[in-house]
């Protein structure tokens, strides 16, 4: 009897314990969700701000609550969840990708495809490259603990990553067409790269470094790359295909818009499972997606699937911003740093500092090279444009922290005093970047570019006049109905050597228009070729009642 008390005494102890411990997860997940619920009430009634954005909003708001928590825990923790790479990697950087996909404007993001993977690949070789050679050159005068060849090159690659979410949320698509499509492709492009440049690093054996394992590294790339981009494009013709061949729309208009977000979903887990860069494959799907797969179904779901999108982009962009605001004040890393808070400032300092020199090492150089290999005086980047993109691509943020977490904590804690310096600095830094530079940026665009015109190239690109400017059509679908229509008398014409210089660019478009229309969209559906069904049952009531009634 005594023994089953006493089993039944510790059985109960643990059932209790695990329910404070469930009770404790609920209070947690219900304060984040309150703490998201003001990021978006905030940002909203600061919406007109000229300093702020939703980005710096959520981070002040982390920043405030990782306060009080601290006072009300009495100095053991200021955050409610503990931050997991996985997390990032696998829930939210997904949403955020694909939808930067299946909105872009492609024709603006095709014709500088080119410049895009020259700052997106190059540039963030070049800048991981001048990073590790200055933290190697400075860091060893600091008592920062042991760090080896290995935790340099992985510091490079972490503080080369940009924050495309940031950056985005700064500029504007329809005001400055060439600096978005620039700065929002190099950021896709720069993030994919960082993750392939530090797995790459952390595979090597960087013991033995001779050029036969430069080439290795080289053709690792290539083969990322090209994979992850026909993964994603074949994820995206397979559901198009599947969604015009059956047309789910005709009985649930549910059936297609969730066949849509898990074959999105898929791509991305596929890529991973193949052990290749999600963020290419999930980018190159949502592409794809908003070319053939969102034109095959139904106009209640064509609505639903932008607004879906969408919204999970945004609440995992302001979800990400307000728990690096809360991890910024963990007591447990800054304890570490306590004791030298000179050494902590430096290195966060040396690490700012390298970020600006990477980023103009190839900014200004890159964009030389490519002025020369442009004849038309409108598709060269002035030096103004030059100096937005540098600043804009100075901000730091979710990506920086997760591959830092990835290399120098385990299980997001952290016992030595170097990692620990290394996680703070990240953190001051990423903190640092998107405060000040993003606070910055908007009177900087404002004071370099005052008065933003609407040029040929932009009229003839994705942007088109406000008399045929539809709202649910958002970038080539504007774009494709305005070609449909044939009207263009009101669009101003170019001179003929504008129009001789610009002649290679409008043909291979052409001829891809060709190919498409003949071969891709008769198989895949898109504009054009799928007959209306319907969805709803008030599309389906409207349908029956436009049919003469049969007596």
């Amino acid at each position: 009897m005594t023994m089953m008390a006493s089993h039944f005494s510790s059985l109960t102890s643990k059932m209790f314990s695990v329910s404070t411990s469930d009770h404790a997860s609920v209070v947690s997940l219900n304060l984040f969700v309150a703490l998201l619920c003001a990021c978006i009430v905030i940002g909203h009634l600061l919406e007109e701000n000229r300093w702020m954005n939703e980005s710096i909003t959520a981070l002040l708001i982390g920043l405030c609550t990782g306060v009080v928590i601290l006072l009300l825990s009495k100095g053991k923790n200021s955050h409610l969840l503990v931050f997991s790479e996985d997390l990032f990697f696998i829930y939210l950087l997904p949403p955020i990708i694909f939808n930067a996909g299946f909105q872009v404007k492609k024709k603006q993001f095709f014709r500088n495809f080119v410049t895009i993977m020259a700052f997106g690949a190059i540039g963030t070789v070049i800048s991981c490259t001048v990073i590790s050679l200055g933290v190697i050159q400075f860091f060893k005068k600091l008592d920062i603990g042991t760090i080896d060849l290995g935790d340099f090159l992985a510091i490079g690659a972490i503080f080369a990553a940009t924050d495309s979410v940031c950056t985005l949320q700064v500029l504007n698509q329809d005001e400055t067409p060439l600096l978005y499509s620039l700065v929002f492709g190099e950021g896709v492009v720069n993030d994919a790269t960082s993750v392939v440049v530090f797995n790459a690093i952390q595979s090597f054996d960087l013991t033995h470094l001779n050029h036969e394992a430069a080439f290795h590294f080289l053709g690792n790339f290539l083969y990322l790359f090209l994979l992850s981009t026909l993964l994603g494009v074949a994820t995206g013709l397979i559901s198009a295909y599947v969604i015009k061949k059956l047309y789910f729309g005709r009985h649930s208009t549910d059936r297609e818009v969730a066949l849509m977000m898990l074959m999105a979903y898929l791509s991305y887990m596929l890529a991973e499972l193949f052990a290749l860069s999600g963020i290419l494959t999930v980018f190159f799907c949502g592409i794809v997606m908003s070319h053939y797969t969102w034109h095959n179904v139904t106009e209640s779901s064509r609505i639903t699937t932008k607004h879906t999108f969408a919204t999970l982009s945004f609440l995992a962009e302001t979800f990400i911003f307000l728990y690096v605001g809360m991890d910024a004040l963990d007591i447990e890393k800054w304890r570490f740093v306590s004791d030298s808070p000179g050494t902590s400032v430096a290195v966060s300092s040396i690490l700012m500092g390298l970020v600006m020199l990477g980023r103009a090492a190839f900014v200004f150089p890159l964009s030389f090279l490519i002025n020369l290999s442009k004849k038309n005086q409108s598709e060269k980047i002035n030096i103004k444009q030059q100096v937005v993109i540098w600043w804009a691509g100075l901000m730091r943020g979710a990506v920086s922290m997760a591959l830092a977490y990835n290399k120098f904590t385990r299980s997001g804690h952290t016992e030595l005093r170097g990692n620990a310096i290394m996680i703070t600095s990240t953190i001051s830094v990423c903190l640092f970047s998107t405060m000040v530079f993003g606070m910055l940026t908007k009177p900087l665009i404002r004071y370099l570019m005052p008065h933003q015109k609407l040029t040929t190239s932009m009229l003839s690109d994705d942007n088109t006049p406000k008399s045929i400017n539809f709202p649910l059509l958002d970038g080539e679908q504007q774009d494709s109905f305005v070609e449909l229509s044939g009207n263009h008398h009101d669009v101003p014409r170019p001179d003929s050597i504008r129009g001789f210089l610009m002649r290679p660019t409008r043909t291979v478009h052409h001829y891809w228009r060709r190919f498409d229309d003949a071969f891709m969209r008769p198989v895949f559906g898109g504009r054009g070729f799928v007959p209306f069904v319907p969805g709803s049952p008030t599309e389906r009531s409207t349908h029956d009642l436009s049919k003469p009634l049969s007596l």
